[in-house]
């Protein structure tokens, strides 16, 4: 007894020791070797899957691969851009460790079940909401009594629209379709009075409308909560930290005001938060497995969060979208980054 538990004792010392030294079989060991991160985006491409619920968010995606490559293996890291048609398939790319982490899945307990993965922290807060044409003078749900609401036909939205509408009495006309590009076409036509989906790819349709996208808008009102969030594989804690406060670093840097252009200067800044967040006081990345610098380099290749957010999906960028639930949180939205320390 006595000689199996000495030995039980060694192998969980050499097993700590391992970890210690950044040798164990984990995805920042394997990463740094290969001096590469893998990273997935999903680029929802029209009419290949009913799966999708997003737009096309790869612009964020990728901004957040470069983050975390910088956070990882420096300045210039390469980064591995995989691109997947819709979630299911990069989910199936996280399980088989084809990527070390998918930027662009919905954080559920289905999807966190079938594929055995864990989410960061949400990078867009999504939802369910309505593309209406101006001149409709569409305002409110109520508004909808006896117009015709267009989606696609046996997905999350229609169950969605369905549920929500019956459940406040709004008499509408529901207008399923089969093919993205006839649904749009019934909206610029008049043939039906409002698109409902993702906010994210109703952004995507308004688009489409190339000069008359003016004469299109989102309605404020939402449905149903639908959040994008980075995915990795269960079973490294060390990974999922490392994803975790690279989109937290990101918040953070925006709530000090810490810019892509400031991030050398703002180091000697005398707020304790923005001395962790740089490195200029030590520790916080050691905590990671990385060196003090990693959010100061993520912030340098990237910007905060909020020059992300108006570059891939703000009005800097063709969906042109407002902040809304997106903002910081002491600007009325959800957007908001735990304490680093």
């Amino acid at each position: 007894m006595k000689r199996t538990a000495f030995i039980i004792f060694v192998v969980a010392a050499f097993a700590l020791a391992a970890a210690a030294n950044g040798s164990a079989d984990t995805v920042l060991h394997h990463t740094k070797s290969a001096e590469l991160l893998t990273c997935g985006v999903v680029t929802d491409e029209d009419d290949y899957s009913k799966a999708d619920r997003h737009g096309n968010l790869a612009a964020l995606g990728t901004d957040f691969c470069k983050a975390l490559g910088a956070a990882v293996l420096g300045i210039g890291a390469k980064v591995r851009i995989f691109a997947y048609r819709d979630e299911p398939e990069g989910l199936r790319g996280v399980r088989a460790g084809a990527v070390s982490v998918l930027v662009g899945a919905t954080p559920n307990v289905e999807n966190g079940a079938a594929f055995a993965v864990g989410f960061g922290p949400v990078l867009f807060y999504d939802a369910q909401g309505f593309l209406v044409a101006k001149k409709s003078r569409i305002a409110t749900l109520q508004d909808f009594a006896g117009k015709q609401v267009c989606f696609i036909s046996g997905t999350d939205a229609e169950a969605a629209l369905t549920s929500m509408l019956r459940q406040r009495k709004i008499a509408y006309l529901p207008f399923p379709f089969e093919e993205r590009g006839e649904m749009e076409a019934a909206l610029f036509t008049g043939h039906c009075q409002a698109i409902t989906a993702d906010v994210s790819e109703l952004a995507g349709f308004r688009r489409m409308f190339r000069a008359r996208a003016r004469d299109f808008m989102i309605m404020p009102a939402t449905i149903a909560k639908d959040p994008f969030a980075p995915a990795y594989r269960l079973g490294d804690p060390q990974w999922a930290a490392i994803v975790a406060w690279t989109v937290n670093a990101l918040i953070e840097a925006e709530e000090d005001g810490v810019t892509a252009a400031n991030v050398t200067a703002m180091q000697n800044s005398e707020d304790r938060r923005v001395r962790l967040l740089l490195g200029a006081t030590p520790g916080i990345g050691r905590t990671l497995g990385l060196d003090d610098a990693w959010a100061e380099r993520a912030i340098t290749v990237v910007g905060n969060y909020g020059e992300i957010y108006e570059r891939d999906v703000g009005h800097s960028s063709p969906l042109k979208l407002e902040r809304g639930p997106n903002a910081l949180w002491t600007q009325g939205g959800l957007i908001y980054a735990p304490p680093l320390h």
